[in-house]
């Protein structure tokens, strides 16, 4: 029996674009059997224009029926919540997540739907994405180029060892992700302090299988209104933030491996192993390091560069970038 799939779609003062990837969805070559609207204290007529597109997709296509759930927040959830209260709503066997703006493929659904029918064991699927501008134009570039993502970040997850990948950043963005609603056993509620996709992904690879599909299969629009869009830093950039203030960065990453630690025990064993529990506690003595260095520059020399002969900046952060930034950052 095919598994059936929601769309769980969040959104805020959407108007712009969002007609057009309703329709994108609604055209499937798989279609969904249901989209949950949540949307975020919007005061243009995006839920009136979803609700009219889904309508009319259904008479351009004789035979489709999609159910559609709206939730209007008043007020606003914020990402996360929103996120949190639009997949809790679906019913499907899997939910794929949707922002306002983008655009999909006709055939994506049927292609990740197939990869989750192929593997039992898949527990959540992320892929590629296409970066386009305001028109739907092609940028000539690639989500994961943007992120610098590294062949053997891929080839680790594609062995089954996502979680350690995740542990040093989050390369799941939302809107290219797919993944089983049994998740949502493990992984609700979301903690705020969590992007909702990174939560999502990091419990998932520390409970089950994730994968990845290095092809594109969104096109990921960039309109500079975006909450979180995708630039590829210049090399001024990255000096740039090599100098910035730290500000509390550092102070909310260790607070997110207390929360991301506090589930996996409350998860247990066998369901997590050991071993996942001892890379976020190792996680967690790095991240209270790094909040805990002092302002002055020079005195940071030393206890950087005994941390970094543990290992733990490779482990758990982006290596030498990391070492350079504890160096040079201001506070």
């Amino acid at each position: 029996m095919s598994a059936s799939i929601s769309v769980a779609l969040c959104t805020h003062n959407g108007v712009r674009f969002i007609a057009e990837q309703v329709r994108s969805i609604c055209m499937q070559t798989r279609p969904p059997a249901e989209i949950v609207l949540s949307d975020d204290d919007s005061s243009d007529d995006t839920v009136a224009l979803v609700r009219a597109t889904v309508a009319q997709c259904e008479v351009d296509r004789p035979g489709l029926k999609i159910a559609l759930r709206v939730f209007e927040n008043r007020p606003a959830l914020r990402v996360t919540r929103n996120f949190e209260q639009a997949c809790m709503a679906c019913t499907g066997d899997l939910i794929a997540l949707s922002d306002q703006d983008d655009t999909w493929p006709a055939d994506r659904l049927e292609s990740l739907a197939a990869e989750f029918e192929r593997r039992p064991d898949l527990l959540l699927l992320h892929t590629d994405a296409t970066l386009i501008g305001a028109g739907a134009e092609p940028l000539g570039d690639t989500l994961f180029h943007a992120l610098e993502v590294e062949p053997w970040e891929m080839d680790r997850i594609h062995r089954g060892d996502a979680f350690s990948v995740f542990l040093r950043r989050n390369l799941v963005t939302g809107a290219t992700t797919v993944f089983r609603r049994s998740l949502l056993s493990r992984a609700a509620p979301f903690p705020v302090e969590w992007l909702h996709d990174e939560w999502l992904a990091i419990v998932a690879a520390a409970v089950g299988r994730v994968d990845v599909l290095e092809q594109p299969l969104i096109g990921y629009r960039q309109h500079g209104g975006n909450q979180i869009g995708a630039e590829r830093d210049t090399f001024a950039r990255k000096v740039q933030k090599a100098l910035a203030s730290r500000g509390n960065t550092h102070v909310m990453r260790a607070r997110k491996a207390e929360l991301l630690l506090e589930r996996l025990e409350s998860i247990g064993q066998p369901t997590v192993p050991v071993e996942r529990v001892r890379q976020v506690q190792g996680k967690l003595v790095h991240q209270r390091f790094r909040a805990a260095l002092p302002a002055s520059r020079l005195a940071r020399c030393v206890p950087v560069l005994r941390e970094a002969m543990t290992g733990r900046y490779n482990q758990f952060g982006r290596g030498f970038r990391g070492v350079v930034r504890d160096l040079f950052e201001s506070v």
